[in-house]
């Protein structure tokens, strides 16, 4: 199987320019649940859309809107960018319609799932959020939760994590890719990647069965790595801070993950959390 099943790039606008950074359907995907999209909007530029029978959320990477989603116009949008702060989050579910109008330039993430649950839609603000550090030595990494599995939606779960330059992430290696509740649930995941500079990079590693096989990828600003099962870790590289968007949605709403029995002896040898973390305070 190729890479390009896994890794994909987004469009590379040039300033001023306005328009789907990404596009990425679940049949382009070719898996079951998540389609996945980047806006960048100019000042004044308009997005418009309708849910169907799909629940999504939309997380505001940088920039400032003003959103309807039903409930009267409001102001969101707060940080620059990823580095700058928590996010506004909307949820959006079912058989509901939303515009987000820029006030500056605004990039907004967006994730989609089919549903046919009936619920309502909810603004999550940077006081919603919640924040901790995970790991220890030079596999610490902050972990803000967005939509965590107790929030009210149907399948998706939205976190932010953010890794220190040559720190690793996801580690131990886990994977989430069988219906074993509990312990495990099978679980699509995206990961999207951002940087503060064009030369920044992080690695991340999958394996650990026959449809993903043993492969490394080089993760650039703006790409995404599609996790579909196996084990997963990343490594960002040293002196480049990492962010990634985790979206994930599967067959029960849970994080529920396995880790390699092979590498979990690590959790050992921590002593104390990176002290360049907490790396994003509001």
């Amino acid at each position: 199987m190729s890479d390009d099943r896994f890794l994909v790039h987004s469009l590379k606008l040039s300033e001023g320019k306005s328009g789907e950074l990404l596009r990425l359907s679940r049949e382009k995907a070719q898996w079951e649940w998540m389609s996945f999209f980047v806006h960048r909007l100019q000042p004044g530029e308009v997005l418009r859309t309708e849910t169907a029978a799909e629940e999504a959320a939309f997380v505001i990477l940088g920039g400032t809107c003003v959103a309807d989603w039903g409930d009267g116009a409001k102001w969101i949008g707060k940080r620059k960018n990823v580095f700058d702060g928590f996010p506004f989050t909307l949820y959006l579910p079912a058989q509901r319609a939303a515009s987000f109008r820029a006030q500056s330039i605004c990039e907004i993430a967006e994730c989609r799932v089919p549903t046919k649950a009936k619920l309502e839609p909810r603004l999550i603000e940077p006081k919603d959020v919640c924040t901790n550090l995970r790991g220890g030595g030079n596999a610490s990494r902050q972990i803000v939760d967005v939509i965590t599995p107790a929030f009210p939606a149907d399948k998706l779960m939205v976190i932010e994590v953010y890794t220190p330059g040559g720190n690793w992430s996801s580690f131990p290696p886990h994977k989430h890719d069988v219906h074993n509740p509990p312990s495990e649930a099978d679980l699509d995941e995206i990961y999207y990647f951002r940087f503060q500079n064009d030369e920044s990079f992080a690695f991340q590693h999958l394996y650990g069965n026959d449809e993903v096989g043993s492969r490394t990828l080089k993760a650039r600003d703006g790409d995404t790595v599609l996790v579909r099962s196996g084990y997963h870790t990343v490594v960002a590289g040293p002196g480049y801070d990492t962010y990634y968007l985790n979206f994930l949605a599967g067959s029960a709403r849970s994080l529920a993950a396995t880790e390699d029995p092979q590498h979990s002896w690590i959790r050992a040898t921590w002593n104390g959390t990176d002290p360049r973390l907490p790396r994003i305070r509001e």
